[in-house]
């Protein structure tokens, strides 16, 4: 069992990767605006796996922390996000739309509302399973688009990288609408319910 003071801590190895993490997308914001899309990458896939490094990392050494619990995913979604709306905005065919990046954006916003809300009252809060494949399906929609970008000619098992990187954004956003809607109603049932220890306190 973790103690509660190891939840204070800052300097953990998982805050410092998000903190590289962080480093990293602002750099590939610059390269994406660059249209250096081979550099972009690169740097999109080193960025996307120390999310996975710096979870297990945590889990594995036992260095969860109350800043990372906000920083992790806050790292997240800048990453997605800012990854979607540059995307969509290259125009040229891009297989993320407009429309899309909106619909990523909101579905963030909203959920890390609902989150804040549900740390203030003490409930967990933790990503669920479509959570994580959300995650997943956005980082490919991202990286199939930058590939798409850097190599129109790939092909993977017989389909063109485009034609993937389009399956990808919708994939993405129908699992974006899929975890925005099941954190909502898991919410609303907790919400609804008494705060812990309310009718405890004299």
């Amino acid at each position: 069992m973790q103690h509660p003071d190891s939840l204070n801590r800052v300097w953990t190895v998982p805050n410092m990767l998000s903190a590289a993490r962080l480093i990293l997308a602002i750099v590939l914001f610059g390269v994406i605006e660059q249209e250096r899309y081979a550099a972009a990458t690169v740097l999109f896939l080193i960025a996307a796996s120390t999310d996975w490094v710096d979870g297990w990392w945590a889990r594995r050494f036992h260095q969860v922390s109350r800043l990372g619990r906000i920083f992790d995913p806050l790292v997240d979604k800048v990453i997605v996000c800012g990854g979607f709306i540059l995307l969509a905005a290259r125009g040229g065919g891009s297989a993320i739309l407009p429309w899309m990046a909106v619909v990523v954006v909101v579905r963030e916003l909203v959920v890390t509302a609902v989150r804040a809300e549900m740390e203030r009252t003490g409930h967990d809060f933790s990503a669920a399973f479509s959570g994580k494949l959300k995650m997943v399906l956005q980082c490919a929609a991202i990286a199939l688009e930058l590939v798409a970008r850097a190599a129109p000619e790939w092909s993977f098992g017989g389909m063109g990288v485009r034609t993937l990187a389009v399956g990808a954004a919708w994939a993405a956003v129908a699992s974006t609408v899929w975890s925005g809607v099941e954190y909502l109603v898991a919410a609303r049932g907790m919400l609804t319910k008494a705060e812990p220890g309310d009718g405890d306190r004299g």
